[in-house]
């Protein structure tokens, strides 16, 4: 791989990528829902905080905002979607292969504007949605039980980073095999909501264990997070919790670059 040509290549995705509304749109619609997600689901367990009358109950701000990403989430895989399927929609997928005819190069540059651009916006939108529920609701209306200790803050900021821009790669992988918005938007809820909750209605321990490896339950234990959504545990630590993340990803865009590589434009 030609690094000039990479290089080239990226700038040609960067200025695409902002050169759109929809781009603009989904980032602003994953500020407000973290902003606001963050805030119902903080109150809402300070608010079960005080009726059960626990004592010594500390609620930090930012694990709010962790727990919003299971939605969040969804607003910026529209995003980082719209940078290869727009390109099937519009037709402009050929102008951009005849640049750079080849595909490895293609699809590594999208990856080099998708992960960067949405490691920063989970930072940024985790952080500005964090203060707010800090400030909203360290009230004495809430029993004072929210807090915001940095270092809590700066860590579950960085994982929700990292755990943005891999879902975001891992977007453009499928992105690439499915080559339209709808079927790219269908995989990835049935990959990251879908199917996991499902499976985990069954109740089949062996099946379970698969779900909570699945990308979103492998995202939230890399984030931190000790219980999956039903309230059962973890059954295992964040840097495995890494591991599935990655090995979705690479499996995502292994998939993605075989189907670009055979088919025409």
């Amino acid at each position: 791989m030609n690094a000039r040509t990479l290089w080239r290549a990226t700038g040609a995705e960067w200025a695409k990528l902002w050169s759109v509304r929809s781009t603009w749109w989904c980032l602003a619609c994953a500020l407000a829902l973290s902003v606001l997600t963050s805030l119902t689901l903080g109150g809402a367990a300070a608010t079960d905080a005080l009726r059960d009358g626990a004592t010594g109950v500390r609620i930090v701000a930012s694990e709010a905002v962790v727990s919003a990403t299971s939605f969040v989430q969804f607003a910026l895989v529209a995003a980082a979607m719209l940078v290869i399927t727009n390109e099937y929609a519009s037709g402009g997928i050929r102008a951009t292969l005849q640049a750079t005819p080849a595909r490895g190069v293609v699809l590594a540059a999208k990856a080099l504007v998708v992960g960067p651009v949405m490691f920063a916006a989970g930072v940024l939108f985790g952080a500005v949605s964090a203060v707010s529920v800090y400030a909203l609701l360290s009230v004495e209306v809430f029993g004072g039980l929210v807090v915001l200790p940095f270092g809590d803050l700066v860590a579950d900021l960085a994982g929700m980073g990292v755990f943005y821009a891999l879902v975001s790669v891992l977007t453009l992988g499928v992105g690439a095999a499915m080559r339209s918005a709808a079927g790219t938007l269908s995989v990835m809820f049935m990959l990251l909501m879908g199917l996991p909750l499902v499976i985990l209605m069954t109740g089949v321990p062996a099946l379970l264990d698969a779900s909570l490896r699945m990308p979103m339950f492998a995202g939230l234990a890399f984030m931190g997070s000790t219980e999956n959504l039903t309230g059962g545990p973890m059954p295992y630590p964040a840097g495995e919790g890494l591991g599935w993340l990655l090995a979705w990803v690479a499996a995502a865009v292994a998939v993605g670059y075989a189907v670009l590589r055979r088919r025409d434009a």
